[in-house]
């Protein structure tokens, strides 16, 4: 095969590829220049999920006028001029792709002015091309108006989610920056409505209100580590700002888990696994906790020009900012809550084994031996026989005698399992039973939880759900399903709001689960031997009732023939 050099429209475009990745990206390359304009206003507006329109206006030091043109070139920047100055990079952008990328697959307007300019500048740039220069009044400041992203690329539409998840992401974005600068006043529109409004303070507490909301920011608590010292050979500087949810309020997801070095935003497994770490203890299986994590450090300790989106960076020693952060985030926890001692043991999923199998699904481990006769125990077959309640353990386990062994069940596991295929089956007959409620409770969301609200109350409302608007992302519950009469409905609804769908997605079925999860009994509650025998009751009649509706094990099984090997017997 032949080699030849790709020209430059398809060059520019594979090279737009690594940049534009979603309507997002286009909003995050074009906050960040304006951010690295010094602004303190920036407004964002959207419509159709970022594929119609974009624009961004800001109140930043703007272009002269012999560089608007050249601001479009590939590698084309102002931020740096050495190969030194990567050593140390100090502002948001600096590789000079995000114009010419965006250019490469929308049509882009731009008007911008600086302060002592007599006039403006409008410049049109259609298919890489410059269409138009022209000079146009406007005040200190750029707004860039993106048109028909990935018109040119139409096999790139294929691979973007709905329009609500777009706009989740979009709100996203928007709020993550919001919450690393405070002091800027932003503001996102999307088609046409108010979705996000900072004051611009610079007080975090202010901007964590505008984005979680009163009562999510009532349960905030200040991280401030002060600066310390890296653990090496020499001491640098490093300083851990910013806030963390007490253990009373958490997610679902890791949406809520912001990290900025030096206020850059970036995703990173390990400061995710320092914070959970941190939290180990004081949060329940499964959820997550709301953290904003502010990192200072020097510039040169840190590599930004490792992804194309810069949506990740590369610590010089990962084992002292790891340890920096966990240790911040504890001790703030640490001095407002006591802290839950629990034993150090773990269970790990090795597989799964088909009816009859005698390969393990579950392996357990301590720090000391455990030698349970439970760990190599494969799990029961799909119909249980007659079972006999003998009593509870740990207020989360019912002990019951079979014919053939005996049983260990997890009580909020086998609840779950019954309510979910109780739900399913009111959905598919007479309908979900709804309660109302005495008062009509009110509740705030964040911004990406008010896209997926709005395009799903037609989901929600035949779940049992009444749900009303009542202002700007406030909301109205007057009704919910009967079946979380004793659950935490408000819990189970946020759930379903954090979790983002695509058309590729049952949301049907995760918002059977939620309901189903948030009305089981919980562990821990110590159940009477009538409840006990009445939950073993319809798990017996349950159609599949060895695993939850999430996968999870509800059963255990000792045969006789394992207690008579294990006492000697066999």
């Amino acid at each position: 095969m032949a080699i030849r050099v790709l020209c430059p429209d398809l060059a520019a475009k594979i090279a737009a590829g690594e940049v534009v990745e979603r309507p997002s990206s286009v909003i995050k390359e074009l906050v960040e220049n304006s951010l690295d304009a010094n602004a303190r206003q920036i407004a964002s507006e959207t419509k159709g999920g970022g594929l119609e329109f974009i624009r961004v206006a800001d109140d930043g030091s703007g272009m002269e006028s012999t560089d608007v043109e050249l601001a479009f070139s590939r590698y084309a920047t102002s931020k740096i001029s050495r190969i030194e100055d990567l050593e140390a990079i100090a502002t948001l952008g600096f590789r000079g792709e995000a114009l010419a990328s965006i250019a490469a697959v929308a049509q882009i307007d731009m008007t911008t002015s600086t302060q002592d300019a007599d006039v403006g500048d409008l410049l049109a740039v259609k298919d890489c091309l410059i269409a138009r220069h022209s000079q146009q009044a406007r005040p200190q400041g750029t707004t860039i108006t993106v048109r028909d992203l990935f018109r040119n690329v139409p096999a790139r539409l294929k691979f973007l989610k709905s329009t609500s998840t777009e706009n989740s992401h979009i709100a996203g974005v928007v709020s993550q920056y919001a919450l690393a600068y405070p002091e800027v006043r932003f503001s996102l529109t999307i088609d046409g409505r108010s979705v996000l409004q900072t004051s611009g303070s610079g007080k975090l507490m202010d901007a964590v209100i505008a984005v979680y909301g009163v009562e999510t920011a009532r349960q905030m608590l200040e991280v401030n580590s002060g600066e310390v010292g890296w653990q090496a050979d020499s001491a640098v500087p490093i300083t851990i700002t910013g806030m963390v949810g007490a253990p009373t309020v958490h997610k679902a997801g890791r949406d809520a888990l912001s990290f900025f070095v030096n206020r850059r935003l970036i995703g990173s497994r390990l400061l995710t696994r320092a914070v959970e770490e941190a939290y180990k203890g004081l949060l329940m299986q499964g959820r997550h906790p709301i953290a904003i994590i502010n990192i200072s450090i020097p510039p040169s300790e840190m590599d930004v020009n490792i992804h194309p989106t810069k949506a990740e960076i590369k610590f010089r020693n990962e084992r002292s900012i790891f340890s920096a952060v966990q240790k911040a985030v504890r001790s703030t926890l640490v001095a407002t809550a006591p802290v839950t001692k629990i034993e150090e043991t773990t269970r790990q999923y090795t597989g799964k084994a088909s009816t009859g199998s005698t390969q393990p699904l579950w392996s357990a481990s301590t720090q000391e031996t455990n030698h349970l006769p439970f760990s190599n125990i494969p799990t029961p077959k799909m119909t249980l026989p007659v079972l006999r309640v003998l009593g509870q353990i740990a207020g989360n386990y019912i002990v019951a005698e079979g014919p053939d062994g005996l049983y260990v069940i997890d009580q909020h596991a086998a609840h779950e399992r019954v309510l979910y295929e109780q739900i399913i089956e009111q959905k598919a007959n007479q309908g979900i039973k709804v309660q109302g409620l005495l008062e009509p409770f009110t509740f705030e969301v964040t911004p990406q939880q008010d896209e997926m609200l709005k395009s799903g109350i037609k989901n929600l409302s035949g779940f049992g759900f009444t749900i009303e608007p009542f202002g700007e992302r406030t909301y109205l519950v007057r009704a919910m399903p009967t079946v979380l009469k004793d659950g935490n409905w408000l819990e189970a609804l946020q759930e379903i709001l954090d979790n983002p769908h695509d058309k590729n997605t049952d949301i049907t079925d995760n918002i059977i689960k939620s309901l189903a999860c948030h009305s089981a009994v919980r562990a821990g509650k110590t159940l009477t031997d009538d409840e006990m025998r009445e939950l073993i009751r319809q798990l017996e009649k349950a159609k599949i009732s060895n695993t939850c509706p999430h996968g999870r094990p509800t059963i255990l099984h000792l045969s006789i023939r394992q207690l008579e090997k294990e006492f000697g017997r066999g």
